[in-house]
Order: C-alpha cells, then sequence, then structure tokens
C-alpha cells in the first residue's frame, strides 16, 4: 500500500490547506469523467485525503501507518467506497468554485443513489446519461502543409449510427404504446439494498421505458430495438490551420449514436504530422535552409527562397557567414509566425586551375 503522502505529493508535515489543495488538483485529474481519468488512482487519492484531512486519523496514520487505515476500511463496499465521490465535492464546494468540473445538477444524493443501485455512471457527471454514444478516438496522419493551412478530411470508420428506420426510436414504425410492465407507468423503480449503515431504498430510471413509462408493443425489427445499428460511415471533419502534431481535436456529437436516441458521443482526432524533406516547424515559425556560395558570401547577393506561400527574393548582405539566420516576417504557420531562413555556404570539392589561382592570390593577400 502506498504511503498517503507520497499519493498526494505533500510534505509529512504538510499544513491542511497544503493537502486540501493537493486533493482537488489530484482528483481533478484523474476523476473518471475526465478524458484521462483514472478510476483506481481517483479512488487512491479521496483514500489517503480522508485520512489526511481528519487531525485524528492522520495522528493515528502517523503512529501506525497504513495498518490502521486497513482495519478501519472492513466491511466496506466490495472495494469502492461513496466517500470517494463525496470528498471530491465537498473540497470543491468548499473552494467556492467547480474549477473546471461540471456536476451537471447532479448532487451527492444521487452519486449515491447510482452507487447503491450497483454502478456508476460517470456520464452523468457531464450531464449525459447512462445511455448515451461511446465517444471514440481515431488517429489521422495529414501532410505537413494541410498541418499548416488546415484542411478538410473525410473519414470512414464502423460505429453505432441512428436507425434510419425507427429513427433511433427502437419502436416498429406505427406500432402502439402501451404502459411499461416493469415500473407501471412510473418511469423508476425502487430497490431496497441493506448494508452495515442499515437499510437503503433507492430509485432509478426503469431499464426498460428509460424513465418514459411507456414502451412501445412491437420493436423496431431492423435495429432489434436498440434504436441504434452499427456499420462504416463517412464522417467528414475540418482539420484547423496550424494544429499542432498530436494535437487532439473533439467533434461533438460525432461519435456512438446514444440507444433509444439519446445523445451521440464525440469523436476525438489525435493528428499526426509527416515530416517535410524541405520545412520544418518551430511553435509557429517554420525553418528552412538555403546554401549560397563562396563568392555570394563574400560579395553579398539576393537569392530565391522557397516558402509555403511562394517563392521570395532574400537579400543576402556582404560579408555572410555560414549558419547565419534571416527572418522572413508572415511566412510562417497560418502568417502568425515567420519564415527563418538559415545560411549554408557551399564549399567546393573540385576547382579549376583558374580558380585555385584566384584563391592562392586572394590567400596572399590575406582573404
Amino acid at each position: 500500500m502506498a504511503d498517503y503522502y507520497e499519493t498526494l505529493g505533500v510534505e509529512k508535515n504538510a499544513s491542511a490547506a497544503e493537502i486540501k489543495k493537493a486533493f482537488r488538483r489530484l482528483a481533478q485529474k484523474y476523476h473518471p469523467d475526465k478524458a484521462k481519468g483514472d478510476a483506481q488512482k481517483f479512488k487512491e487519492v479521496n483514500s489517503a485525503y480522508r485520512t489526511l484531512s481528519d487531525p485524528e486519523k492522520r495522528r493515528m496514520y502517523d503512529q501506525y501507518g497504513p495498518k490502521f487505515e486497513q482495519a478501519q476500511n472492513k466491511g466496506g463496499f466490495s472495494g469502492f467506497d461513496f466517500n470517494d465521490f463525496a470528498s471530491y465535492a465537498n473540497a470543491q464546494r468548499e473552494s467556492g468554485s467547480q474549477k473546471g468540473f461540471d456536476f451537471g445538477g447532479t448532487g451527492f444524493e444521487d452519486i449515491f443513489e447510482n452507487l447503491f443501485g450497483g454502478s456508476v455512471n460517470f456520464n452523468q457527471g457531464r450531464g449525459r446519461s447512462s445511455f448515451a454514444g461511446r465517444d471514440l478516438q481515431i488517429r489521422l496522419l495529414i501532410e505537413f502543409k494541410e498541418a499548416i493551412f488546415g484542411a478538410e478530411k473525410e473519414l470512414r470508420f464502423e460505429r453505432y449510427v441512428r436507425c434510419p428506420k425507427c429513427q433511433g426510436q427502437g419502436a416498429e414504425p406505427g406500432s402502439k404504446m402501451k404502459t411499461c410492465p416493469t415500473c407501471h407507468g412510473q418511469g423508476q423503480i425502487t430497490q431496497s439494498q441493506s448494508t452495515f449503515l442499515g437499510n437503503f431504498r433507492t430509485r432509478k430510471i426503469c431499464p426498460e421505458c428509460r424513465g418514459q413509462g411507456k414502451i412501445s408493443e412491437k420493436k423496431c425489427r431492423y435495429c432489434h430495438g436498440q434504436g441504434r445499428v452499427k456499420e462504416f460511415s463517412k464522417v467528414k471533419i475540418k482539420i484547423p490551420a496550424g494544429v499542432h502534431d498530436q494535437q487532439v481535436i473533439r467533434f461533438h456529437g460525432q461519435g456512438e449514436a446514444g440507444q433509444w436516441g439519446s445523445e451521440a458521443g464525440d469523436l476525438y482526432v489525435i493528428v499526426a504530422i509527416k515530416s517535410d524533406s524541405f520545412f520544418s516547424r518551430q511553435g509557429n515559425n517554420i525553418l528552412s535552409q538555403e546554401e549560397i556560395s563562396i563568392s555570394q558570401a563574400v560579395l553579398g547577393d539576393k537569392i530565391k527562397v522557397r516558402t509555403l506561400y511562394g517563392n521570395v527574393k532574400l537579400k543576402i548582405p556582404p560579408g555572410t557567414s555560414s549558419g547565419q539566420e534571416f527572418r522572413l516576417r508572415g511566412k510562417g504557420v497560418a502568417k502568425q509566425g515567420d519564415q527563418i531562413v538559415k545560411i549554408k555556404i557551399k564549399i567546393p570539392q573540385r576547382l579549376t586551375s583558374s580558380q585555385k589561382k584566384i584563391l592562392d592570390k586572394l590567400r596572399e593577400e590575406g582573404l
């Protein structure tokens, strides 16, 4: 079992305020509702906080170590504790701000009810029902210039889409509706459960009618009453100009269709950018290299330089050295950055007799 101070990333002499601040930061990072959340780490962070935020428990933990917490945890909820979410909610409430996390109107009572109902629906934290479609993730390889200027792409992949026959309702078109036999038209069902805290009665949405209180007499034959079918479909997306390598772009509602007409999930596209043989990128700046001759470097010249926006003339001043850089304003990413041209002086491998004589003469003159 990991040390609680290490779990929160604080020193053993940390103040209560420091412990609470560390907890809020880590709880938001690992909350299962986050895109990169981790339910197990979220639980560990909360377990550490519940002990170290209580002066008496902290004193006993400092004295006896993890064995103290193990003894207290006997008779829990099979590895998951509703206090995980309670601690998070309370700490956020005390801070006076949700700091980026929206409970979507869900109070602690709703979270408590979900836990006793046998599952935790993390989608409810974002205001999404348990029937909402899954989020999907796709990697997309694009050209270097497409990343600079943006592009439209058509993706083809398999996903759940809304049933074209019943339009997501799950009912055979034209079929009559009847009272749900499971909830008797209430839209909710009540369950009782015995725990070490006593007997609890909880209410949850009826899984048969999804809270509507009515069901159709005939299920849609095409989707078997699910309101969605799995098939390969095409999705057109726009890649914004200036996108970075490994950047994640979210496309709302382009994930899988939800059951029975519920909200669709989102599509997350991870962009990978091909390298270019001539250009490279540094932030919003474009980097390139140009070769010039010895005489151009010494005497100066005007050379043609290739940019992403076409060729331009660059003035090479007399006495330019190898490795010197010149900046072309507004020739960078989406015209927000610049193009930096690095000069390389080309040294000939072979010289003619007349060239050798000229260089010998220059050497005699100290050049």
